[in-house]
């Protein structure tokens, strides 16, 4: 698949792992290999130290070594977007810093999570003092209601970006309301990246206009969602749904695995393994791997 596909969709941004050795330390080694293997995989980019890189149980100092791991092993090949949201504006202001000197493509931020922007006006001036430390990028608001505590009015943030935070590019919408990502749209005409981030519902985002998606699963199964896109593109709208079905059971199977630590287990069955998940995240034990693995090759979702 090219990186454009005829209804503009550009493609997709794999969240990528943040590999660990079993004594929870980092183990950037294994950085070149995963960028390999997504660009094998058929991805467009890669988002660093989010969600599923367990960005907010990194210290800073790891972070940093991390999106300087991933640039470099990305550089010219991966379109890289580096999470520098923290709960301390200081702390995402050096982030964003480093990210422009490394020669990321991007960044991305989450608001803080415990003393909280109050209205989309307060989110702004806090994206807007990030941005103002790494002048040169392009910024993504990183909206994740479920994680991050915030329901902000995102509509409203695109309308008023253009004059109030004119280093925005667009939003990695990780939110299941698609009416309101339908409405974003609607209201950037292209002006602004709107990249999906609930994987299992892909096919509603692209059916609805959406440009781009991040996601956990396209580590792996970036094939899958592929070929549903260029199904859906090529009005075979029967195959698309099929494939986005069996990117419904796979991401219920990782649920009942607790999600992430399913999730990242699942490239060591991939043939990369990432290593364990930083506290409070349970990695799975040695028999839950067994048993998710069995179930993967039984829905055939795993050879």
């Amino acid at each position: 698949m090219t990186s454009q596909l005829k209804n503009g969709f550009q493609g997709l941004i794999a969240a990528v792992f943040t590999p660990l050795h079993s004594d929870g330390s980092l183990r950037l080694a294994q950085v070149p290999t995963l960028v390999d293997h997504l660009v094998a995989q058929g991805v467009t980019g890669i988002f660093v130290c989010g969600s599923t890189g367990e960005g907010p149980l990194l210290s800073s100092a790891e972070r940093r070594r991390v999106a300087e791991a991933y640039v470099t092993a990305a550089k010219g090949r991966l379109r890289t977007i580096v999470h520098v949201g923290h709960d301390s504006l200081a702390e995402a202001s050096g982030l964003a810093e480093h990210a422009a000197g490394i020669g990321a493509d991007a960044i991305a931020a989450l608001p803080p999570g415990y003393f909280r922007c109050d209205s989309v006006d307060s989110l702004i001036n806090w994206l807007g003092e990030i941005s103002r430390h790494a002048p040169s990028l392009p910024l993504y608001y990183y909206h994740i209601p479920t994680m991050s505590g915030h329901s902000f009015d995102v509509a409203e943030l695109l309308e008023k970006a253009s004059t109030a935070l004119p280093a925005l590019k667009g939003i990695k919408y990780s939110a299941t309301d698609l009416a309101k990502l339908h409405q974003c749209i609607e209201i950037s005409k292209g002006r602004y990246d709107l990249y999906f981030g609930v994987d299992e519902m892909l096919l509603g985002a692209v059916a609805i206009g959406a440009n781009g998606a991040v996601g956990s699963t396209y580590n792996f199964a970036a094939p899958l969602y592929l070929e549903m896109i260029q199904a859906y593109c090529a009005g075979d709208v029967d195959h698309a749904r099929r494939l986005q079905a069996r990117a419904v059971q796979m991401v219920s199977i990782f649920s009942r695995y607790r999600g992430l630590p399913a999730i990242k287990a699942t490239m060591k069955l991939a043939g990369i393994d990432c290593g364990p998940n930083r506290l409070p995240l349970r990695t799975l034990t040695a028999g839950e791997l067994e048993q998710l693995k069995a179930e993967l090759i039984q829905l055939e979702l795993l050879s």
